[in-house]
């Protein structure tokens, strides 16, 4: 009934959208592959790589946002210490830090911070956006050369 391009871009955008979240994961892998085998096209694994990290990162957002107040719980997802660190760094350099939202590590708790500081959401939205767009045009770049 579905193609294999469809289940390909189905785990394509689980595996964006929970990478971008707290949880562990590794899209960058999963679209490299999907680039290589060439059996989607392009620009539409890119769409959907883009759209649900972004929107992972989104959700990222919000949890700062709506639930910093519980951010010394030990089940809030980044540590105070990480958060604290991150929200530092952040006041210094300033929102356009949030370019950077795609390296690993730091780029996660980064979103978190933006809500926690209270980043509107449109600012960043289109900087998470071009971010995440960038990194997968990168992957996808390399993936291509191969």
């Amino acid at each position: 009934m579905f193609s294999q391009s469809t289940y390909e871009l189905v785990g394509l955008a689980l595996s964006a959208f929970s990478s971008a979240t707290l949880l562990p994961g590794g899209s960058e892998f999963v679209f490299a592959g999907i680039v290589a085998l060439g059996q989607s096209p392009f620009w539409l694994a890119l769409a959907v790589a883009a759209v649900f990290n972004t929107a992972g990162s989104c959700v990222n957002w919000a949890i700062g946002r709506y639930l910093a107040h519980w951010r010394h719980h030990p089940r809030f997802p980044v540590s105070a210490e990480k958060l604290d660190r991150t929200a530092d760094l952040f006041r210094r350099r300033g929102t356009w830090l949030l370019l950077f939202c795609w390296v690993p590590i730091i780029g996660d708790p980064m979103t978190v911070v933006a809500g926690v500081l209270r980043t509107p959401f449109p600012v960043f939205l289109i900087l998470v956006a071009i971010a995440k767009t960038g990194r997968y045009l990168m992957i996808g770049g390399v993936a291509g050369l191969f």
